[in-house]
């Protein structure tokens, strides 16, 4: 049975779309629904959790990598920029965002004045974003593995 080029990349990209789909848009509000979860237990979890999903991400964004590597052939045209952007997503989650928001969430912890921000709402738009591109991102991946099964693969 032929599989294509891109068999770990498909994979990472629809297992990567389940974890994000269920932490950042389910558990990340459902939590605080939770009987004797106080609002600081929740922002402790949240943390917790947050910081386990980006470390995931980094795993999936890994395994695409490691697949477009081992078959010495990169992405081309819309997929390739669609990698770079969810790569750039990425970077500005770890490195900016989910630090200012981890900033706030120690003064909420301690029960510090925190200004309201628009911080989360960039999180879930970049989220929403994320999600969007995985899922365009995998499709053509299946597709660009169909085509190369048949023998017809264009490029993309």
């Amino acid at each position: 049975m032929t599989t294509g080029k891109y068999p770990i990349a498909i994979a990472a990209a629809f297992i990567w779309i389940g974890f994000v789909c269920a932490i950042s848009f389910m558990e990340a509000w459902l939590k605080f629904r939770a009987p004797g979860v106080s609002m600081s237990i929740g922002i402790g979890i949240g943390r917790l959790v947050f910081s386990a999903l980006n470390k995931v991400e980094w795993v999936m964004i890994l395994f695409i990598t490691i697949n477009f590597l081992l078959k010495k052939e990169f992405i081309s045209g819309g997929t390739s920029l669609l990698f770079a952007i969810l790569l750039l997503l990425l970077i500005l989650q770890t490195f900016w965002l989910l630090p200012a928001l981890d900033e706030r969430a120690e003064l909420q912890i301690i029960s510090r004045v925190v200004v309201t921000s628009n911080l989360h709402f960039y999180y879930v738009g970049m989220e929403v974003i994320k999600v969007t591109l995985l899922a365009i991102f995998g499709i053509l991946l299946l597709k660009k593995n169909q085509y190369e099964i048949r023998g017809n693969y264009k490029g993309y």
